[in-house]
């Protein structure tokens, strides 16, 4: 993989890189951002200085993360576009409130919010039930859910479909890595594509078995428990941080999986 942010290098160098990642010509990129072809190759081999304004505009066309639209207009001479915060600061309390509530309305399913390495920032309750067997050194902050969820110490040998689970996450992984260019992420996934659990191909439905999407099977005790997840993501981010976050919730599949977790949730059950 490309790496886009060394030392000393230009912002045509970075926007020429994320071009050829996302496989367009240089005709298809300025037909997109309305800009000459002879004007964006000057940008790319250094002959023309482009304005914050442009290279804003091609990063926007080539989907580049936020946190690289400001390393390259600061290659390019200009300060940052986008703000960094922290979760914890003044400015994010209405997205803080926004998640918590989505994870305490979603309880007794489990949720949790994590951010764009997968590191768990907030969990509700009912993740309890996928953490409950997990060895200590998973669950030493930060704890990444990914990690968790395929060592052979975290919830995998509780995953009764892991093979098939682990290529779904793989697959996700992979395509994350390569869309954001993010070393960590590719770290993680060589890390995880080591563990045992099968290979790497997310078996296809067939006649015999249709399927809509790829569930995950658990085991919690003598029962198979049984969900589906979404993934919800913040509209329009214009901070680096809000961007990278995201709520990953799990839905019974059935209805048995339904009434365990709500016998699970009920006050007394002694599961949390």
């Amino acid at each position: 993989m490309t790496t886009r942010t060394g030392p000393g290098r230009t912002v045509g160098e970075l926007l020429r890189d994320w071009r050829r990642t996302r496989g367009l010509s240089q005709l298809d990129l300025s037909i997109g951002a309305g800009v000459s072809t002879r004007h964006l190759s000057f940008v790319e081999t250094g002959r023309s200085r482009p304005s914050p304004d442009l290279i804003l505009r091609l990063a926007e066309q080539l989907d580049v993360p936020l946190a690289e639209r400001n390393t390259a207009l600061l290659a390019g001479g200009y300060a940052p576009a986008y703000s960094r915060h922290e979760l914890g600061d003044p400015e994010l309390a209405p997205l803080r409130a926004a998640v918590r509530q989505m994870l305490d309305g979603h309880d007794p399913y489990p949720a949790v919010l994590v951010d764009k390495h997968w590191r768990l920032v907030e969990a509700n309750p009912a993740v309890a039930l996928f953490t409950a067997g997990a060895k200590p050194h998973l669950l030493t902050p930060p704890i990444n859910v990914l990690r968790l969820s395929l060592h052979p110490d975290g919830m995998a040998s509780r995953i009764t479909n892991l093979s098939e689970w682990r290529a779904h996450l793989l697959a996700r992984l992979r395509q994350q890595a390569a869309t954001t260019g993010d070393p960590v992420l590719s770290d993680l996934l060589d890390e995880l594509r080591g563990y045992p659990g099968g290979d790497d191909a997310v078996a296809p439905t067939s006649a015999d078995r249709p399927r809509v999407v790829i569930p995950l099977r658990y085991r919690h005790g003598e029962r198979e428990l049984s969900f589906i997840s979404t993934t919800t993501l913040f509209g329009t981010p214009l901070d680096v941080t809000v961007a990278g976050l995201a709520v990953e919730a799990f839905f019974p599949a059935d209805p048995v999986t339904t009434a365990a977790l709500h016998a699970l949730g009920a006050p007394g059950a002694g599961t949390r």
